[in-house]
């Protein structure tokens, strides 16, 4: 397993900032008011060929009376800390050391882990005597930083690196299948995510909303290893006014492109709406695996054919998806929620399997066989020979004679005979039209 890093302190100290500058991108959310992150947000990180998991955690504030948000960041901070190997703990430099910096310092000294103290915002390193203070908390020698301007970093991470133990490569590099749950505000996305992993490893409340960031929880089960990814909930377009929230949308839209299987979780309630087609559209378009998980399943009154009834409302309005699996589930009492691993396990072994050219060559055929290519004005299509190209998602060639005559019924009904002979359950296949080259 890769060491693990968390960013830990106060609200609106930087950690964010110094997040996404260790890990060279835009993930967390960053803005001039404190609190923005809540939950704890996972990347890859590297230093020196050292690679690592940093966790970045809300800002821990003590002795405040702001209702359930601020005591669950707390305890989503304590959390990150339990899981940590390295702790590097940021401070404001323009303030100085103030109680809840104290009050922090005095829970990492009992931690008995590495803490790397990080104080940032610094403007002028020439001058820092304004380190000299932070001495008092009792945690070693300060590290002066810059997250906002990429300075000293390097020594930072220097720092964190000399307590990380021997990496093993092939521990590093083993198979995850990243799983992203993605749907409307308020499905119970974080509350299947709680479920799934068994412990409160994201914050869960009934205000639409709570989840900003995407966040990634590494999952260990049965010998594998899994990253859920639970998004913040995407409302329309139109819908969207706070800047903070239209970060989340395109967050999720990136937890998107950079999962295997994406777990469209629905609300038994509410059914199918219109923002659950477009979120549907994007992991179909993106060539994910589809997992459609309709949560909430303890509520309805139900008969013998009320899942049926579901089913085919899904079917009709997702027929874009056909191929997607359903799974009908209860976060709150945790009926079938044990399933969705094992299926997001079929669905990306679906997205990565291969067909030899020879097979697929002899159902094309057989296929030709029982329902002959149309013809246009007289001019018949001619299938020469097809192969696969690529997988996640499955991706054929297939050469004709002139890819024009080509109709798209006759383009699904080889799609379909594609299914019916080498599965590809829960994922979307692309097969492109070629003409063959005169050679």
């Amino acid at each position: 397993m890769k060491p693990v890093v968390a960013i830990v302190g106060r609200a609106n100290v930087g950690k964010s900032t110094l997040f996404n500058r260790i890990t060279e991108g835009r993930h967390a959310i960053v803005a001039d008011q404190p609190g923005m992150t809540r939950d704890r947000l996972y990347r890859d990180a590297e230093w020196l060929n050292h690679q690592f998991l940093l966790i970045d955690t809300g800002g821990i504030e003590f002795n405040k009376q702001e209702g359930i948000i601020p005591a669950k960041i707390k305890e989503q901070a304590e959390l990150a800390m339990e899981e940590s190997d390295v702790i590097i703990f940021v401070v404001d430099s323009r303030t100085g050391i103030t109680g809840d910096d104290m009050e922090v310092a005095a829970i990492l000294r009992k931690t008995e882990k590495p803490v790397i103290l990080c104080v940032n915002k610094i403007d002028n390193f020439r001058d820092l005597s304004p380190i000299y203070e932070f001495y008092n908390l009792g945690l070693g020698e300060p590290i002066p930083v810059s997250s906002l301007h990429g300075m000293n970093i390097g020594d930072l991470l220097d720092a964190v690196i000399e307590h990380f133990p021997e990496q093993n490569e092939e521990e590093i590099d083993g198979d995850r299948v990243s799983i992203a749950l993605i749907g409307r505000p308020n499905v119970g996305k974080s509350s299947l995510t709680n479920a799934l992993v068994g412990a409160d490893r994201v914050i869960v409340s009934d205000i639409a909303g709570t989840t900003r960031d995407a966040i990634d929880t590494i999952l260990k089960k049965d010998g594998k290893e899994y990253v859920i990814i639970d998004t913040a909930g995407m409302r329309r377009k139109a819908r969207i006014n706070e800047p903070t929230e239209r970060y989340s949308v395109e967050r999720g839209m990136k937890a998107i492109d950079r999962c295997d299987v994406a777990v469209l979780v629905l609300d038994a309630e509410s059914g199918v709406t219109d923002q659950d087609k477009r979120i549907a559209g994007m992991a179909h378009e993106q060539g994910k695996g589809l997992l459609i998980v309709v949560n909430k399943w303890d509520l309805p009154v139900k008969d013998s054919k009320t899942m049926k009834k579901f089913e085919d409302k899904i079917k009709e309005e997702l027929p874009f998806a056909e191929y997607a699996l359903t799974l009908f589930v209860s976060a709150k009492t945790g009926q079938r929620v044990s399933e969705i691993l094992p299926l997001c396990d079929f669905i990306s072994q679906q997205q990565n399997h291969r067909v030899a050219t020879a097979r697929l060559n002899e159902v094309v055929r057989e296929a030709v066989l029982l329902n002959p290519p149309p013809t246009d004005k007289g001019k018949r299509l001619k299938i020469l020979y097809a192969t696969q190209v690529g997988v996640k998602p499955p991706k054929f060639v297939i050469f004709l004679n002139d890819p024009e005559l080509m109709h798209f019924s006759y383009a699904r009904y080889l799609e379909n005979k594609f299914r019916e002979s080498f599965g590809f359950a829960g994922t979307s296949i692309k097969i492109l039209f070629r003409k063959r080259d005169k050679e």
